[in-house]
């Protein structure tokens, strides 16, 4: 009877032991499967973006916070850029602090903070309207932010415009350029994604 008992223990042990195995591996099958389902979500809507590459490097580590969600992806996307403009905003702002800077030079980059200021507002008013999107006017509210995105990359792209027909230092030129691409790319992408998703 003992024999029995400690047998039916160790039966009862193993079982249990065998359904927390195949429950846990399950899981993680489960895990895996959704993290290559949002991996794969991100990677095909970054494919129809202006820029597709810089569309995933920025995109791609946050596929599971996006959860394949249209709202979730255009949201993250233009919060991505926000930042990029912030920076860019911060790296023009320093240079103008230069020494020998031109009178020409002062007032492109003045003009260039002023465009990215203005960039950024226009991208912060379409992030906040991407939060609150509702059936009733999705299609105005769509309209507005791309609208609005739409600016923020005109004002984005006129920085690099002070430079025609002006002579302008290497250091200035290269360090406006570089920090506006830096923006231009993901703004760019943010308006294909909601572009694709909801025009």
């Amino acid at each position: 009877m003992e024999a029995y008992t400690i047998s039916y223990h160790a039966l009862t042990i193993l079982l249990t032991l065998l359904f927390i195995s195949n429950f846990h591996t399950t899981l993680a099958s489960t895990s895996t499967t959704t993290t290559e389902y949002y991996n794969t979500y991100v990677k095909t809507a970054c494919n129809s973006t202006t820029y597709p590459k810089e569309c995933v490097k920025d995109l791609y580590p946050l596929a599971s916070k996006i959860k394949a969600n249209p709202q979730n992806l255009c949201s993250t996307a233009l919060s991505i850029s926000i930042t990029a403009a912030q920076n860019s905003s911060s790296k023009i702002s320093k240079l103008s602090k230069n020494n020998g800077l031109t009178k020409i030079e002062v007032a492109i980059i003045k003009d260039c903070i002023v465009n990215i200021k203005d960039s950024i507002d226009q991208l912060k008013q379409s992030l906040n309207v991407m939060g609150h999107l509702g059936s009733s006017n999705l299609k105005s509210q769509i309209n507005d932010i791309i609208t609005w995105v739409s600016a923020a990359l005109t004002d984005e792209n006129t920085c690099t415009d002070g430079f025609d027909g002006q002579s302008v230092s290497k250091t200035v030129k290269d360090t406006i350029t570089k920090s506006i691409l830096s923006v231009v790319w993901p703004t760019s992408n943010a308006l294909s994604l909601i572009h694709n998703h909801y025009s």
